[in-house]
């Protein structure tokens, strides 16, 4: 999770987790033939508002995969809900309710909890929010997949508007930890390999980035990138009195916020910046709404929607609704090709709903989910290899509005 700014520190020396990998073994049929999904709702206290959307989409989605006939006939069951910062205790309560696949957590820190238990479990796990880029290789035996990009990949978007607008050498400024140190090594690489320079490369602590500032400004970059969170606003207010704010400063999603009077005039006029995802549709807010009438936000609602989809596609291609049948098959089922297992035959035929996925997989086709959140193509560590972005631009009084978008993409491993 990034975008409402937890923390993503994930302890990647947990307890050994299975042998094998789910995502390109081969398995024979093992469920008991009722589809049972999972939610893990772990956003208390002033994250509590994340929890509604995404339960609004997994709702939509279960209603219209039964619409559409359910699994093998029988309608797929949404599993009670718990809300709660214990992720091993939802997990194990889930294990215990017979999931065959799980949706969340939202906050990566609690992802090694959830992957810890329900790989031993052999219940497949979709994050539609986790961002640590250490997860990627986090040992799952192939049962963790996310539907939401690592925090890294939006490198190659901050660069490209950095060079977009005119820059040839750009300085980068981040804020100590693990989300600012991973992203700017991503950025001086993807500046790097379209032939930017970066002058320089400076750590901050919140509250304390005029030394950063003043050795960015001795750079003297084209453009800054500043890759912050809760930091963000002192460090922008230091670059604005170097004079390197305003059309100068590219924004990591950390970053991005609407700060007003709380900059100094015209601080952050013509700088950009990007927030994962896309902006959602009004016919699918309109569903949603639907579905909850109280909902306000829409933060990973595509994400949940489209990973609780890709679940039952990939058990419609099993012909079986068992963990290791789904993890077996979600590579294929979302247009990825990496060491995919099962159901990876067949021509392949672009579907955005549970309807036409399945209408294709009759039709002796492979289904590529092209879903609410955009194409998915999950690479062999269960990544998502093309991820979106909003783009944002500020005006003078230092609000940003969106004005495009952007896609990053990887080669998938």
């Amino acid at each position: 999770m990034a975008a409402a700014g937890l923390s993503v520190a994930v302890a990647l020396s947990a307890c050994a987790g299975p042998t094998g990998n789910a995502r390109t073994d081969t398995v024979d049929a093992s469920g008991d033939g009722t589809l049972r999904i999972g939610l893990i709702l772990d956003n208390t206290g002033k994250q509590s508002f994340l929890n509604a959307p995404q339960l609004a989409a997994a709702k939509l989605a279960v209603k219209e995969i039964n619409a559409a006939g359910g699994h093998k006939g029988r309608p797929v069951e949404l599993l009670p809900q718990a809300i709660g910062t214990d992720t091993a205790a939802q997990a194990k309560n889930l294990v215990a309710a017979k999931a065959d696949v799980v949706i969340g957590p939202t906050d990566s820190s609690r992802a090694a909890d959830a992957i810890d238990v329900l790989s031993r479990a052999k219940v497949a796990l979709i994050s539609p929010a986790n961002t640590a880029p250490g997860l990627s290789k986090y040992k799952s035996g192939g049962y963790y997949f996310r539907t939401a990009a690592a925090d890294i990949a939006q490198a190659s978007v901050l660069v490209k508007l950095a060079k977009d607008g005119g820059a040839k050498t750009i300085a980068v400024l981040h804020e100590e930890g693990s989300y600012g140190k991973e992203v700017s090594v991503a950025v001086s690489a993807a500046a790097k390999a379209v032939g930017l320079g970066t002058a320089v490369d400076a750590e901050f602590t919140a509250g304390h980035a005029q030394q950063a500032a003043a050795a960015a400004k001795a750079a003297s970059p084209d453009a800054v990138v500043l890759v912050a969170r809760d930091g963000a606003q002192g460090a922008i207010a230091e670059l604005h009195n170097a004079g390197l704010a305003g059309s100068k400063l590219v924004l990591s999603d950390g970053a991005v916020n609407q700060y007003g009077p709380g900059l100094g005039s015209k601080a952050l006029e013509g700088a950009r910046g990007v927030l994962p995802g896309t902006f959602p549709s009004a016919h699918f807010q309109a569903e949603l709404v639907a579905v909850d009438p109280g909902l306000k936000d829409m933060a990973f609602a595509a994400e949940t929607y489209d990973a609780v989809n890709l679940a039952a596609i990939a058990a419609a291609a099993a012909e079986d609704d068992a963990g290791t049948s789904i993890a077996a098959r979600l590579i294929a089922v979302s247009g990825g090709s990496a060491g995919a297992a099962g159901g990876a035959s067949g021509e392949p035929a672009a579907c955005g709903s549970y309807q036409e996925c399945v209408a294709a997989l009759r039709a002796g086709k492979r289904p590529d989910y092209n879903g609410q959140s955009g194409p998915v193509n999950f690479d062999a560590g269960g990544d998502v290899t093309a991820a979106p972005y909003m783009v944002y631009t500020y005006g003078a009084d230092n609000n940003a509005k969106m004005t495009g978008s952007e896609t990053a993409r990887s080669t998938g491993s």
